[in-house]
């Protein structure tokens, strides 16, 4: 059974979507735009709006009852690939071992230069 997640500690949904979805123990967290939910405002770096994405999936994932360390599979796609190394330099510093699966692509996003989402798996309860 869906489960839907919802939090006021990441960006709300502009489209038709949820912030994320829990089946049994899987967590999908849709993409996550670099929006501070707080001020409505995105930092102007892509260090700063990769924290920012990432802070918002961790907070979907506490309102699931999971955490970073749950995390299975990211995607991120970038509007300029040349950012990819300061956006890996970053998000080093929110996976560790064992990481997750990953894949960057490079695209074009409407008005925001990244998004990112993730898949985590917690334990057997």
């Amino acid at each position: 059974m869906k489960e839907e997640i919802k939090t006021a500690l990441a960006p709300m949904p502009g489209g038709h979507f949820s912030q994320g979805i829990k089946v049994n123990n899987r967590i999908y967290v849709a993409g996550q735009v670099p929006i501070n939910a707080e001020t409505g405002k995105m930092p102007n770096t892509i260090e700063e709006q990769t924290r920012q994405a990432l802070i918002n999936i961790k907070h979907v994932l506490a309102a699931a009852g999971a955490s970073l360390e749950h995390v299975v599979k990211v995607n991120t796609y970038l509007t300029d690939l040349d950012d990819f190394d300061k956006y890996n330099e970053v998000y080093k510093e929110f996976f560790k071992e064992p990481l997750p699966v990953r894949t960057t692509c490079g695209c074009q996003l409407k008005g925001i230069p990244i998004e990112i989402d993730a898949i985590a798996e917690l334990d057997d309860e």
